[in-house]
């Protein structure tokens, strides 16, 4: 079986890459624009050059023509916004639906999370190609292999393309928060923008991460939107998680679930994020993120 994976972040591509190995004879890495490419991680590397005025979106008929050409039985994708418009139009392509947030994979058939990781249930994924999207640390223990043969895509524009208005550089966080074994997660807790400072003091002693729940990204927008961890942003598996000021909603909740320690700060005795936590302290961020950098 030749395995298809899309991902957009380099790290991601290696990961999926070698998930992809433990599940297929053959693995097919496509790259779109310039994303850098991981070492001897795949049989094939398919790169997709976006012509000038293009986005990464543009890129899905020139994937789907590769698909048809490559006729893979499994592919995997990077759960990002833009993987996931490509990987959507594909597998609606293909005639088959993706079973998104796969945590493990065996024989085809994907546990997943639901209701914000209070239980697990396992999906088979439908029609004659298996499309999944994967987060990070799900094959962190897989090896990935392969000889990297580049093939260069020929650009099929699509039929309605993505018009450009404007672009600006994005602002990036100094830390990877899918590599941190450490993440620090800010809520609507904060209420104001310089309160987030305690949050920053409080990772600058635990060597963490920053994150935030999604109202502190696209609503307030005080924190990049990269570092938004929830249903639509990233999914994350670190050795610890501090969720501070944070409600513990569904969508939210599942993108953080699979941390092998949570803690939670909430002023809220009654707020849900307690009955999901390891430990929970119910009181003001203000004060009580202070009160630990202190004593760490």
């Amino acid at each position: 079986m030749k395995a298809f994976v899309l991902a957009e972040r380099t790290d991601a591509a290696a990961e999926l890459c070698a998930g992809a190995r433990t599940m297929a004879d053959e693995v097919v890495l496509v790259a779109v624009a310039d994303m850098e490419v991981p070492a001897a991680c795949a049989d094939k590397v398919l790169h997709v050059a976006l012509p000038e005025g293009a986005v990464f979106d543009d890129a899905a008929d020139t994937v789907i023509a590769a698909f048809d050409a490559e006729t893979p039985g499994v592919v995997l994708a990077e759960p990002t916004k833009h993987v996931k418009v490509i990987a959507g139009k594909l597998a609606a392509h293909a005639g088959a639906a993706v079973v998104t947030d796969a945590i493990a994979i065996v024989d085809g058939v994907a546990d997943n999370m639901y209701f914000g990781g209070v239980g697990i249930k396992k999906q088979k994924a439908a029609g004659e190609v298996a499309f999944f999207t994967v987060g990070a640390g799900v094959f962190a223990d897989a090896q990935a292999s392969g000889d990297n043969a580049v093939e260069e895509l020929a650009w099929v524009a699509p039929a309605k393309a993505v018009k450009l208005v404007s672009s600006k550089p994005i602002e990036k966080s100094s830390v990877d928060l899918t590599k941190a074994d450490v993440v620090v997660a800010a809520g609507r807790g904060f209420a104001a923008e310089e309160d987030l400072q305690v949050a920053r003091d409080l990772c600058d002693k635990l060597g963490a991460g920053l994150g935030c729940s999604r109202p502190l990204a696209e609503g307030v927008d005080w924190m990049p939107k990269e570092t938004y961890i929830g249903v639509s942003g990233l999914m994350l598996a670190p050795k610890v998680y501090v969720a501070a000021g944070i409600s513990g909603q569904m969508q939210h909740m599942v993108g953080c679930n699979r941390a092998t320690t949570l803690f939670a700060i909430n002023k809220d005795k009654n707020a849900p994020v307690f009955k999901q936590c390891d430990f929970g302290l119910v009181g003001d961020v203000k004060t009580v993120l202070p009160a630990l950098v202190a004593a760490l």
